[in-house]
């Protein structure tokens, strides 16, 4: 398996040296970008498995190449930002960003994050990946695809949300808890963060199910956690 590489953006050299160096000797394969405008360029020709980028940089700033790469990719964005603002945090969240650290960071912190955000990378040994159908919807788990069926109507997901039905979808009929959920998809500095799951199990099930406010497909096991249901006919108590 190739090594992941991950692209790195920011206007301050000592830290794009110091990152590169640190993650280099860690296996990662690093590329490094002084502002906006050369992020984008760079993430267009060398396919970044990951996307590490300031907020503050010349030409386009770091929201901008985010709003930029979410119009045609989905690879996963951590800001490590010096602003430590509240509301900077949710211009990037929303913008599409999957995860966010404050400057200074502790270098242990940043290599979980990046750990979190690319543990679910495709490994390379798999020839293929299924397709699986729920209700209405139909999800090429190789392709990132949701449709809905027959006429095919796409649905678009953030990458946030597709990482949560990803890993739904793969043990299906299966309780996956709260705790999992938040570790593998926001990192374990964040397993008890429980708001964010009610947030966007709300928001995908106003995109996958027919009826949002009774799920059938995407059920809360309560104070537990939730489980995938492909057929629909769980007794499990659920709430939105």
């Amino acid at each position: 398996m190739s090594a992941v590489k991950i692209l790195i953006a920011d206007d301050d050299p000592q830290i794009l040296r110091a990152l590169k160096v640190t993650l280099g000797a860690r296996g990662y394969d690093v590329v490094t970008a002084a502002d906006g405008r050369e992020a984008l360029d760079l993430a267009a020709t060398r396919h970044p498995d990951l996307v590490m980028l300031d907020l503050g940089m010349p030409h386009l700033d770091g929201v901008e190449v985010i709003t930029g790469l979410r119009g045609w990719s989905t690879v996963p964005i951590l800001v490590v930002s010096g602003r430590t603002d509240a509301a900077d945090k949710v211009e990037a969240l929303d913008a599409g960003a999957d995860d966010y650290v404050t400057k200074p960071f502790s270098m242990d912190e940043l290599l979980a994050r990046i750990r979190a955000q690319t543990r679910r990378l495709p490994s390379g040994t798999d020839d293929e990946q299924p397709v699986v159908t729920f209700g209405d919807v139909q999800v090429d788990l190789a392709a990132k695809t949701v449709v809905r069926r027959p006429a095919g109507e796409s649905v678009r997901l953030t990458p946030t949300e597709w990482k949560i039905l990803e890993l739904l979808l793969h043990s299906p009929d299966k309780l996956i808890s709260r705790e999992t959920i938040l570790t593998e998809v926001w990192g374990p500095f964040h397993a008890k963060d429980t708001g964010y799951l009610r947030l966007y199990f709300a928001q995908l099930r106003k995109k996958l199910e027919p009826v949002p406010a009774a799920p059938r497909h995407l059920v809360t096991v309560l104070g537990m956690g939730y489980r995938f249901v492909p057929d629909g006919d769980a007794e499990v108590a659920s709430s939105p």
